[in-house]
């Protein structure tokens, strides 16, 4: 999107982080949460859109106390940028 980033914490507990995200799209929050639903500790991860005007978002993690969720967060976007460096790597050889 044309907007910049930005990310405020709304709620942070050891099990639970809800962030509100301006300057993205459904596009990476499905990859997102279902990046995250992979993860064995997180309980649960899911996204919804505040307003279709307003362009914000709301994505909340709930995990089973053996990962934070913020590290979980973490965790599923450092795998997404390996995937998606990888995909790069091979269209730039092809």
């Amino acid at each position: 999107m044309g907007e910049s980033l930005e990310v405020e914490v709304e709620r942070l507990e050891p099990t639970r982080l809800t962030i509100r995200v301006r300057g993205e799209d459904h596009t990476i929050f499905n990859v997102l949460v279902e990046e995250l639903n992979r993860d064995e500790h997180v309980v649960f991860a899911a996204y919804k859109q505040l307003h279709p005007l307003t362009g914000e978002y709301t994505l909340t993690v709930v995990t089973d106390g053996e990962e934070e969720p913020l590290a979980a967060l973490r965790s599923a976007c450092e795998r997404l940028k390996e995937v998606y460096g990888s995909l790069l790597n091979q269209l730039s050889r092809g």
